[in-house]
This record gives C-alpha cells, structure tokens and sequence, in this order.
C-alpha cells in the first residue's frame, strides 16, 4: 500500500510543477498566449503573488482546482517549483471552482461559460434553478447562457473568431436554425452592434421565408350562357352514348330554370336508348334569356328522374 503524505487541506505547499496536471473540468477552451506570455514576464520579475489552488489525485501527484493561466505562465517562465494551496475538493467542487474563477477573473468565452455550467449542473446533479443559486446568478441568466449551446458547433466558432458577444449570439437564436449562420456572417461582416443585430434579426424574420406559392385563381363567370352551353354539353354526351336525355329551360321568378329528364328502369338504372345521331349545334342562351319558344320535354315515360338547376 502507498504511504499517505502529510499535507494538510489549506497548506500552502512548493510542489515540482510536473506533479501537477490540468483540471478535466477546466471551463476555458482557448487562452489568449500574448496574454500569458506577459504574465509569464511578470512572473519571473515578480513570482508568483497567488498560489494555484490543486487536490491530491495519487501519492506525489496533483490535480489543478484553479490558476490555469497562472500555471501555463509559469511553465512558460521554465519554473521547476510552484507554490499551491492544497484543497479537499471533490469533482463537482473542483469544476465548481475552476468555472467560478474564470468568471470572476478573466471574461470566458460565452461557450465556454456555457459549457462550463452544464458541467457543472452535471456533476452536482442539481436543477438550474439551484445552479444558478450555488454561481451566484439569476436563474433567467443561466437558462439564457445555456440556450447558447442550440447552435450548432460551426456557429459558435463564428461567433468565437469573430468576437461576437454572447448578446449577438442570443439574438440569432430567434430565428430558425437554417438562417443563423447567414445572420451571423453578416453581422460579422458589417460588425454590427446589438442593436443592429437585433434590427437584422427582426427584419429576416419580418420577411418571406421562400417564394409565395402559387395561388390558383378560379376566375367568377358572369355570363349565363357559358352555364347554360356546359348542362347542354353534358346532355349532349349522354344522347351520344344512348341515354335519352332530354332538356327543358324555362325562365321564373328571376331565375333560369334548366332541367335535366333522363329515364330509368325500375330498378333504378338508367334506361338505355337508342344512340343518338351526332349533336346538333349546343343551345345557346340570348344575353337577356327568354324561355325558349320550343323546349323539348319527355313525354314517352313516368319514370324519369328530373334534375333541375337554377341559374341566378
């Protein structure tokens, strides 16, 4: 069995820098290298005035909690020893503390800060609302950063080389997933304020999404007689394959009256006939219908089935 070490939580102890690997639950994905390379600088002028914070993962071995940045400057600055507080920290406290650091010390990418809270809710199992109350946010504010990650991954790096701030982000998200990444370049491209994000993101949603589909137009008929010629044409085809059809039209209380005879046996089928010789030319209706002078109308059997039509 491995013999403990002595140290205490809340020591603060010189441990070789090698010993000391970088937290899983580092929130921060990209790091500013001019940046650290100046700390690195202050550094070796200055040491190292905080101490990293790192738990104890194996016999002789550390895992960092927070100082990220401190300890890449001082790997930078070739420091083979490093002063850190030795905590007792669990996973979910460990993350908890690496995400609350980078929000306090140095602005995080959106994303990261995004990704870094769902981590977070993970590892501590709890509701956003609870979440929100453990980082020190409101609950409106966390749901609003964790709704950065319904972009997809493509999006966020435009975001992220581009320098758009997690409020040009959010705006984008109310369009449809389709039309965020046009958006965005745009924005981009013209750097674009907030506001004139938003003003972007209302006129695309205030204009047609596609071409109109074409809509079929059923043009209104007014004259009569293009009704009239129809009925006469149907009755027509129906003489021409046997059925002895016959039409009455007569004019009443305003309205054309049309009438279709067309006979039926008794059981109710359409009694056949003799074809009918070719059509004489279709009745045609006068601009002001009159009834005609010499309608025809059946007369050969009772059992006829009437279908009028009225024509306003």
């Amino acid at each position: 069995m491995s013999r403990k070490e002595p140290q205490k939580p809340g020591r603060v102890l010189l441990l070789p820098i090698d010993s000391i690997e970088p937290s899983p639950y580092q929130a921060r994905t990209a790091f500013d290298e001019p940046e650290i390379a100046a700390l690195a600088v202050s550094i070796l002028q200055n040491g190292l005035l905080q101490p990293v914070s790192v738990r104890r993962v194996g016999l002789r071995k550390y895992q960092l909690v927070a100082g990220e940045r401190r300890l890449r400057a001082c790997r930078l600055a070739k420091l083979e020893k490093i002063p850190a507080i030795l905590a007792d920290f669990d996973d979910s406290e460990s993350a908890a503390l690496g995400l609350l650091e980078n929000l306090q010390r140095s602005q995080l990418d959106p994303f990261d800060t995004a990704r870094g809270i769902k981590e977070v809710i993970r590892l501590w199992g709890c509701t956003q609302a609870e979440a929100a109350r453990r980082l020190g946010l409101s609950q409106p504010a966390l749901a609003n950063k964790l709704r950065l990650l319904t972009l997809t991954p493509e999006q966020q790096d435009l975001c992220t080389a581009n320098h758009l701030s997690e409020r040009h982000a959010r705006a984008v998200l109310r369009l449809p997933e389709g039309r965020r990444t046009a958006a965005l370049e745009k924005i981009a491209r013209d750097n674009l304020s907030v506001r004139q994000a938003d003003k972007l993101v209302e006129s695309m949603l205030a204009a047609p999404k596609g071409p109109s589909p074409c809509r079929k137009t059923i043009p209104m008929v007014r004259d009569v007689r293009f009704f009239v010629n129809t009925l006469q044409h149907a009755v027509d085809l129906m003489t021409q394959k046997g059925i002895a059809a016959t039409t009455s039209c007569d004019k009443k209380d305003g309205c054309l009256e049309y009438i279709v005879r067309i006979p039926v046996g008794s059981d109710g089928r359409v009694a056949p006939g003799a074809p009918a010789a070719p059509a004489a030319a279709p009745t045609t209706v006068a601009e002001s219908p009159a009834v005609p002078a010499s309608a025809p109308v059946t007369t050969d059997t009772d059992q006829t089935e009437d279908f009028a039509v009225q024509l306003l």
